[in-house]
């Protein structure tokens, strides 16, 4: 295990806390208090979370309160609005070299999976895997399976075919969405071999709802979570984040 991978870890899990949505979804996530990225930084530093997720101009402006937070800081390499409709293509916009400057342990990148754009979107990857990787960062691989070709494709097997993927493009994480079955997730984490499972939050649930199955994602093998409204939409979000981290650190 490499040092940078160590650095997001506690006992070997991790806890992510997501906030690259304001390019992805524009505002429409936000109100008056989680708009303001402070209050982001200092909820993952209390919530003892093991990374936090910008994008390039977040990590930029906010580079002092991130490093005095001591939360580990991953870079979105790329990233797109939701205003273009049509295949999804997920362009680079920050450099390894960028997100070195900037403090980064890790970065992390897009590659949709059955899109008329993948080939373009991997070939990105292989440029970004080596050159982290030469620069002492840790590659996260956002596997999400999108776009006309795989609509009606089995999800389960889907999962585990990006799961594959992450191994066998050379990630240290893959971060994919969980279907619901635990059997299927544990199978993709087996495809995924050494490279560490993370599952992303997606939009708001229940807190029941998102601790049963944060334990089944735990249960299924997976290294941890990459959360961000269930967390910053809360009106509770440090308990959330308390309640997480009794879910992956302390044993039953």
């Amino acid at each position: 295990m490499n040092t940078a991978v160590k650095k997001l870890l506690r006992a070997g899990k991790a806890l992510f806390l997501a906030y690259d949505q304001g390019l992805e979804h524009g505002p429409i996530d936000f109100n008056e208090i989680n708009v303001d990225p402070l209050f982001i930084i200092d909820l993952a530093h209390k919530g003892k979370c093991t990374g936090i997720i910008f994008q390039k101009g977040l990590a930029e402006k906010y580079r002092a309160e991130i490093k005095k937070s001591g939360v580990p800081l991953i870079i979105k390499l790329n990233g797109k609005t939701n205003l273009v409709k049509g295949e999804p293509f997920s362009p680079q916009l920050c450099t390894i070299a960028e997100a070195k400057k900037l403090g980064a342990v890790a970065v992390g990148y897009t590659i949709y999976f059955g899109s008329e754009h993948e080939k373009r979107m991997m070939e990105t990857f292989e440029k970004i895997e080596e050159e982290a990787h030469a620069a002492g960062l840790a590659v996260i691989l956002w596997a999400y399976p999108r776009g006309k070709s795989i609509a009606r494709k089995n999800k389960a097997k889907l999962m585990a075919y990006v799961a594959r993927a992450g191994l066998e493009l050379g990630a240290d994480f893959v971060k994919l969405y969980f279907n619901g079955s635990t059997k299927d997730l544990a199978w993709s984490v087996k495809n995924a071999g050494r490279t560490r499972v993370i599952v992303a939050g997606g939009s708001k649930e229940s807190e029941k709802k998102l601790y049963a199955r944060t334990r089944e994602i735990m249960r299924a093998g997976c290294s941890g979570v990459a959360i961000g409204r269930n967390i910053w939409q809360a009106k509770k979000p440090l308990k959330i984040l308390e309640n997480l981290c009794k879910i992956l650190w302390v044993k039953k």
